[in-house]
């Protein structure tokens, strides 16, 4: 049983900048792969960036390629979305996922453990 929690999320505007953290409980973190996905109202959950379990191999959605970075910090049990350059477009509710393996993961399905999710809102 792993409880993921998120925070970070807020109002920026256009071309701004936030960070995500998701915070993880429990030893078996540093063996999950962990992937950040977002959910904007009246559309469907969508893949954002995924880490595996030692952090060395990312893959991130077209979408956002270039602009945010996911990292973890094991020892801390928590992983980061560096979100920079924000458009409209961006706004959503994040949430943070994590399931055991070695690999990173894209598909919602993958992941069994889910956070709370956190609100983040780009004005332009």
């Amino acid at each position: 049983q792993v409880q993921l929690v998120e925070s970070g999320g807020g109002l920026v505007q256009a071309g701004g900048s936030l960070r995500l953290s998701c915070a993880a409980s429990g030893r078996t973190f540093t063996r999950h792969g962990v992937g950040w996905f977002r959910q904007a109202p009246g559309k469907e959950r969508r893949f954002v960036a995924a880490i595996n379990w030692s952090g060395t191999s990312t893959y991130y959605a077209d979408s956002v390629k270039g602009r945010f970075t996911i990292s973890r910090v094991n020892a801390k049990n928590t992983v980061y979305l560096q979100m920079n350059s924000l458009a409209p477009e961006d706004s959503a509710v994040y949430y943070c996922a994590a399931r055991t393996g070695y690999n990173y993961y894209i598909r919602s399905d993958e992941y069994d453990y889910w956070g709370q999710g956190t609100q983040v809102t780009v004005s332009s």
